[in-house]
């Protein structure tokens, strides 16, 4: 019988290789593709780095996502500097802050590649016993849930953000 921890690791590993996998040949014009109008993207700021239009807050309206703004919402939050102190290990150093979003394909897949790395490092070191345990009060209303709960919530990131983007492959190829 597999642990906890082995049984997390291989759902990880697998989930990457089939979005790694997916996103194999993905040119700068898909990634920056808008299906419809007024699509949340990155967008090239003032001093040229590139910027996710960021989360939709609560009170918006539904608005469509790019596979630029996909990939670098799943690069961000594979990278999180949270996902380590609140897996009880500690923040690696590839998870330092980074300057600005991906502003073309390659550099899209180079950031997806790295921040799998930071969330494997982190999940690496965990053990069945330290999954079982509390996040703790530095996760504030999180605090009570268990660090199982919040991997399981990652992977559960991880997994329908790379099928959205699997799906926008799927219809820029039949459009």
């Amino acid at each position: 019988m597999t642990s906890t921890h082995t049984d997390l690791l291989e759902l990880s590993d697998y989930a990457w290789q089939r979005l790694a996998h997916r996103m194999t040949g993905l040119s700068d014009e898909e990634y920056f593709w808008e299906p419809v109008a007024d699509c949340l993207t990155v967008r090239r700021t003032a001093d040229g780095s590139y910027r996710s239009d960021g989360p939709q807050g609560p009170n918006e309206s539904f608005r469509f996502t790019t596979l630029a703004w996909r990939l670098a919402h799943i690069a961000g939050f594979l990278r999180e500097e949270r996902n380590g102190p609140w897996l009880g290990q500690p923040v690696p150093e590839s998870a330092a802050a980074h300057a600005g979003d991906p502003g073309s394909a390659a550099e899209a897949l180079a950031a997806l590649e790295t921040s799998y790395g930071v969330w494997r490092t982190v999940m690496a070191g965990t053990t069945d016993d330290s999954l079982a345990a509390p996040i703790g009060e530095h996760a504030g209303p999180y605090g009570a849930a268990s660090r199982r709960s919040f991997a399981l919530h990652v992977l559960d990131e991880l997994i329908h953000h790379g099928a959205e983007a699997a799906l926008l492959r799927d219809l820029y190829r039949a459009r």
